[in-house]
């Protein structure tokens, strides 16, 4: 087995020529450091059916050039993420009115991760500041939360801010790990991050961070796909493509129900 992994970590350096790699979309390069960090993972699609209950899956990667003393000093931190496709998000406020409660307040925000899981080698405040990981939306309170329209006096995005990080981490849409980043080697490394139950089909990204004291070194990302399968994926296609269709279905199905349960419990 552990030759199977430096074999695989082998593989990551060798797959593209150094000037192709700067100028791949998905690799940033802070070229003030030599160390260059490559990332992979067993497939690139996973298949989900109506009975899964999440599960994880394990990023393997490697570090060239690391410097050993400064690895054995801990100077290394790597954040790695899976990130899944942008979507706008509305946020609602519920408010108590003549003893009813409504939507009285409600703000829409550009679109972000619809799911966020992340892994790193130890918590985020001791791995580089705030500014620096807000700039690279890394860590649930730093993913910028920018509404969009008309907002009023501002004086409630706070609240709404907040609101849509508790809802997401409720839910278990934005989980985090502080110590899911494992060296297993001298340049080898390992993370583990969590595929909640209700994660949302799509383009999702694996994304890792690879810092030095502190300091920004490199960051490569991969696509990952999730996807339906069986009569869960042919009714999801089915209602995304044909949502008319789907509708007046919908619609025929429910009067049918209702007109068989009439006849069913008619008391004559």
């Amino acid at each position: 087995m552990r030759a199977a992994v430096f074999s695989f970590a082998a593989l990551l350096f060798v797959s593209l020529p150094a000037s192709a790699q700067l100028a791949d979309p998905t690799i940033t390069i802070n070229e003030k450091f030599s160390e260059r960090i490559d990332i992979g993972i067993s497939t690139n699609e996973i298949a989900i059916s109506s009975d899964f209950s999440g599960a994880d899956i394990t990023v393997f990667g490697a570090i060239d050039g690391v410097d050993e003393l400064l690895l054995a000093t801990f100077a290394y931190d790597i954040v790695v993420s899976l990130e899944g496709p942008r979507i706008s998000t509305t946020v609602r406020r519920k408010e108590r009115v003549g003893g009813i409660w409504i939507n009285r307040h409600s703000i829409r925000f550009e679109p972000i991760p619809a799911s966020y899981s992340m892994s790193s080698t130890r918590p985020l405040d001791g791995i580089a500041t705030t500014m620096e990981l807000a700039s690279r939306d890394i860590g649930i309170n730093n993913i910028r939360l920018v509404p969009t329209g008309g907002i009023g006096d501002g004086s409630r995005v706070s609240d709404f801010r907040e609101a849509l990080r508790r809802i997401k981490q409720t839910s278990g849409l934005y989980q985090r790990d502080p110590t899911g980043v494992r060296f297993i080697s001298k340049s080898l490394f390992r993370a583990s991050v969590r595929l909640p139950a209700n994660i949302p089909v799509g383009q999702h990204k694996v994304r890792a961070v690879l810092y030095k004291n502190s300091q920004f070194v490199m960051e490569r990302e991969i696509p990952l796909r999730v996807v339906k399968t069986g009569l869960e994926q042919f009714i999801f296609n089915f209602a995304h493509g044909y949502a008319l269709a789907y509708g007046i279905f919908a619609v025929f199905l429910a009067a049918v129900t209702g007109w068989l349960s009439s006849v069913i419990f008619r008391k004559d």
